[in-house]
């Protein structure tokens, strides 16, 4: 995914990531297997846009299409995307930064309008969603157990997604946003001066 032969990571691969209406296509990807028809109804987009920009996620290896039929249905390739490559040079930082931010507007429209329709859920589902942050300080080791916490955490359901079958009946497909960063300029105070 998104790596050329040799295994780096492509650049070019994560850029085709920073749309929205592509970010949006891999999220009801991520349900099941649609055609750019099914696609274009759900989004509001043109069957050619939506055929379009499936075609493009595929020449990145990000989708493919599957069974036969004059409409062959996409999915996914894979359930995970990494949208990191760090320190290589500034293309491949800028991509990173542009497919991040693109998945980071996608999942803060999902909570807008999770907020906006909060008061129409069931009760028990209003009870059990919601907008959760903190501010805290920690080390930067701590920092790292409380991610793989967290990870650990979220493992027991990712499983659900490739695994249709492990669904229960009754479940709903939910998006849980983390984001953990340092704040900027929130490092540790510098020591005072001796004697000062």
């Amino acid at each position: 995914m998104a790596e050329n032969r040799e295994g780096r990571r492509d650049p070019k691969a994560l850029r085709a990531l920073a749309h929205p209406v592509r970010v949006a296509l891999m999220e009801l990807l991520a349900d099941r297997d649609r055609t750019a028809t099914q696609c274009s109804a759900l989004l509001g987009e043109s069957v050619a846009n939506c055929s379009y920009h499936l075609r493009t996620l595929a020449k990145h290896g990000y989708v493919e299409q599957v069974g036969g039929g004059r409409e062959k249905p996409w999915r996914l390739a894979s359930f995970r995307q990494n949208l990191v490559i760090d320190g290589v040079d500034d293309e491949s930082d800028l991509a990173s930064e542009a497919a991040t931010e693109a998945f980071l507007e996608h999942d803060f429209d999902i909570l807008r309008q999770g907020i906006r329709t909060r008061a129409r859920e069931p009760e028990d589902w209003r009870e059990a969603t919601g907008v959760v942050s903190a501010t805290t300080f920690v080390t930067l080791e701590e920092m790292r157990e409380l991610r793989q916490d967290l990870m650990r955490v979220l493992q027991r359901f990712t499983d659900r997604l490739e695994d249709r079958e492990a669904r229960p009946a009754d479940a709903s497909q939910v998006r849980i946003v983390l984001g953990m960063t340092r704040r900027p300029g929130g490092g540790p105070e510098p020591a005072p001066p001796p004697g000062g």
